[in-house]
């Protein structure tokens, strides 16, 4: 069951878990350095594959939690965007549920973050999903468009297709060049600033599907659903916190 807890409130109860594992010396903390917990926030802004986000973190022992409590996420040592869906109504659900701004400040700060398929795209300029231009939040670059429909490929572009990362990225720490990871939509970025590109793939034409910006960082495929590979993404993603 999804969840929104105030970050007091959160906080509270967690310090004292600590306070029990110092005393009983017993008990391993997920995502803990020196004792010190590290908490994910996965905005809850009514749209996106939260469950399993939230589930695939806490697999590999993360401690995710999905809120849409301001102050939660903006006192997160992480935050995470997913998404799915359409662009335009991804938007207006950010902004009802007063995330935009949330967002912005939360980059702004340098704050570790990771967008994940929509969440990815909003992050640029603009998208012409639906024939129109739809405004994003503009803090990178760039433009999604419609996968070419003549291409005798189906869209959405559905199912497992391999990379080409860069060695470079920190997501892709450990794991070969061309790693298999698993897509679902129908359309695609093209970021301006070619230098935060980190990973591109093939389907029918070639087009970006990870970048990396200082601390921000965001992937079209979904690591959730990417098995082992996704896995590793998402702990190499909280290894940089």
């Amino acid at each position: 069951m999804e969840f929104t807890l105030g970050y007091n409130h959160f906080l509270t109860g967690y310090n004292e878990v600590v306070k029990h594992a110092e005393y009983e010396n017993s008990l391993t903390l997920p995502s803990s350095v020196y004792g010190v917990i590290i908490l994910i926030a996965i905005i809850d802004y009514g749209v996106g594959n939260l469950k399993s986000v939230e589930k695939a973190f806490q697999f590999i022992g993360s401690e995710a939690v999905v809120s849409s409590d301001r102050d939660f996420i903006l006192n997160a040592d992480a935050v995470v965007l997913p998404g799915v869906g359409a662009y335009a109504d991804a938007m207006m659900s950010l902004e009802k549920a007063g995330m935009v701004e949330v967002v912005k400040k939360v980059i702004s700060d340098n704050k570790t973050f990771l967008g994940i398929c929509l969440g990815m795209q909003l992050l640029f300029d603009y998208s012409e999903e639906g024939g129109k231009r739809v405004e994003g939040l503009g803090i990178l670059k760039g433009s999604i468009k419609q996968l070419p429909l003549d291409m005798d490929l189906k869209v959405p572009h559905m199912g497992w297709n391999s990379l080409n990362a860069s060695g470079e990225c920190r997501l892709f720490k450990g794991l070969p060049q061309n790693p298999y990871v698993y897509f679902v939509h129908s359309y695609y970025l093209t970021a301006e600033d070619r230098e935060v590109v980190a990973a591109t793939t093939g389907y029918g034409i070639e087009f970006d599907v990870a970048v990396e910006k200082g601390k921000l960082f965001a992937t079209q495929f979904h690591p959730e659903k990417s098995g082992e590979v996704g896995l590793t993404i998402l702990k190499n993603f909280v290894g940089t916190i």
